[in-house]
């Protein structure tokens, strides 16, 4: 009993508990071991407070994790009780763990007797829903590191981001034999593999490419030629600053491009719910702007409401559980010259109000999930921090609110039967870089094509590859903009068009927006498709899109 009271206490000074299956074969310098695997791997302020077989094993695969940990250890006292496993074993896959069923099952018991009561920190039980599975989890919220920011920071982030998506890339069985550009033999005419981020592209005089392709120790120029028709149209879509990895022949100081691979999804089955329920998505809500279509928006909740549409649609609004409102709740102020012009409100402690009291209108049983985006009161470098809870104090009052980060990884509906769907929320502010840049993108249609965007993120793996397409934080331990986990659906919005497609099993939706066109948008070549929102349900993965204009 004293050696184990010796090694909780040296746990607890430095703010961890253990628990009881790891207590007795756990020695000094294991004990060392966990807690510097443990500070080098997890990147955000929170830590978890119980150390388990399960963190052990994800944080000795040398990745970073990066969770709400408040969450997780909440979904550890739902497990405990016996009343869901599915959220936690979520967070398990999140954090890279994979053990036996038994293991992932195991109900791990809090140590009481002999830990000090001044250190313990009391977990918040997760409740269920009145309206059945209508769990909401954040599995991923961004939580900036408070720190000056300086040029090494730029370096250290792309690194991150390299060796992310190079951990993906990996997988292909074509590059697990990738070197490092500084151990490339130049002279001899061999087989090569490389993963590398594209720091340059230009066209011959004979209309093949050329890239710069970089990592960690080096540089080379490769060579994608005309007679390589599929990587030649692989290629014309490569961007800057995106991550590849290629196969080809070494020559004297360049390499021959046979294949051309993206840190692609897999294609994955589409879950589905037992019972019948249904996620509500949009975006683009523009509060206080003077074109904002209140008649439109007013319509939406009385739908919400059962006092609009008639009885098919008012019965599919009973049977919805989850709303999602995807950035740009309000106009904002001074987002660009002459916008006060465009303003019916211009204070944006009243818009934010005035959104609230609308929202406060949708029955309680609905669950909104919302996120911010470039009009709202934040600053506009991604990833973005939820939002000032002093100017959005009136949405954080909604008792039926959760606020996240853009973008942010959300888990709906889980249960003791279902592991519920992660939903990948991200508003889109690097659109139209894409779709004006990307020649496949723009010559099918541009502006009009935001399923090939998402498309495109998905191949990519990330939401913003491109140094110029978002303004962003260098945070230089992770790259938050990865695409990690291939999510159930991705959502966006931004653009003010409405959009379903699939891709390999993805759920792409982007969102509508609820205001008419104003001068500004007219002079970006923006045309709205307005007050449509998008209904999925879970049960069959049908998707409706609504109408709700005049």
């Amino acid at each position: 009993m004293e050696k184990i009271k010796e090694k909780l206490n040296n746990l607890l000074e430095k703010g961890f508990l253990i628990s009881p299956d790891m207590l007795e074969n756990i020695s000094k310098e294991h004990e060392e071991e966990i807690i510097k695997n443990i500070e080098n791997s997890i990147i955000t302020k929170e830590k978890p407070i119980i150390i388990t077989n399960e963190l052990c094993k994800a944080v000795s695969n040398d990745s970073k994790i990066n969770i709400n940990w408040v969450d997780f250890e909440k979904s550890k006292t739902f497990l405990e009780k016996g009343r869901d496993s599915k959220i936690y074993n979520t967070f398990l896959n999140i954090i890279g763990y994979s053990g036996s069923e038994e293991q992932k099952h195991k109900v791990e018991h809090i140590i009481k007797e002999i830990k000090p009561v001044e250190k313990i920190q009391e977990v918040p039980e997760i409740t269920e829903k009145e309206n059945g599975n209508g769990n909401v989890i954040i599995l991923k919220n961004y939580v900036e590191k408070e720190k000056k920011r300086e040029i090494q920071d730029f370096v250290a982030y792309f690194k991150a981001r390299y060796e992310g998506i190079k951990k993906i890339l990996l997988n292909r069985i074509e590059l697990q034999n990738a070197v490092s550009i500084n151990r490339l033999n130049y002279g001899n005419k061999e087989k090569v593999a490389l993963i590398g981020i594209i720091s340059n592209k230009n066209k011959t005089k004979n209309d093949n490419f050329i890239f710069n392709l970089e990592d960690p120790t080096g540089m080379v120029n490769i060579i994608v030629g005309k007679n390589k028709p599929e990587s030649y149209d692989i290629a014309d879509d490569i961007v800057l600053d995106e991550i590849i990895g290629i196969t080809g022949t070494l020559s004297d100081k360049v390499i021959f491009v046979d294949n051309i691979f993206l840190p692609d999804i897999q294609e994955i089955k589409q879950k589905k719910s037992d019972d019948e329920a249904y996620a509500l998505f949009t975006s683009d809500i523009h509060m206080g702007l003077s074109n904002f279509l209140l008649g439109d928006f007013t319509n939406f909740i009385k739908w919400l409401n059962l006092e609009y549409g008639n009885s098919e649609l008012k019965e599919l609004a009973k049977k919805i559980k989850y709303l999602f409102i995807v950035g740009d709740l309000i106009e904002g102020v001074g987002i660009y010259p002459g916008q006060e012009k465009d303003l019916l409100v211009k204070d944006i402690y009243e818009q934010y109000s005035l959104l609230a009291k609308y929202l406060d209108k949708i029955p309680k049983s609905i669950k909104i999930i919302l996120c911010g985006g470039n009009h709202d009161a934040l600053r506009l470098s991604e990833p973005q921090p939820v939002l000032d809870k002093k100017i959005a104090k009136p949405i954080y009052d909604l008792e039926n609110a959760s606020i996240t980060t853009n973008p942010a990884l959300v888990n709906i509906h889980a249960s003791k039967d279902f592991e519920g769907f992660n939903v990948l929320l991200y508003h889109g502010f690097s659109f139209p870089y894409y779709m004006d840049g990307v020649n496949s993108i723009r010559s099918a249609g541009g502006q009009n094509r935001s399923d090939l965007v998402m498309k495109f993120f998905l191949q990519r793996r990330h939401l913003a590859p491109t140094h110029t397409s978002n303004l962003y934080i260098p945070d230089p331990e992770q790259d938050q903009m990865i695409i990690e986990k291939v999510p159930d659906f991705l959502v966006t919005g931004h653009i003010h068009k409405v959009s379903a497609s699939n891709y390999k099993g993805v759920t792409c939706l982007n969102c509508s927006c609820w205001c008419s066109q104003t001068e500004e948008q007219a002079r970006r070549g923006i045309e709205p498709e307005p007050s449509k929102s998008i209904l999925v349900n879970l049960k069959t993965r049908e998707v409706k899109i609504l109408n709700f204009g005049k």
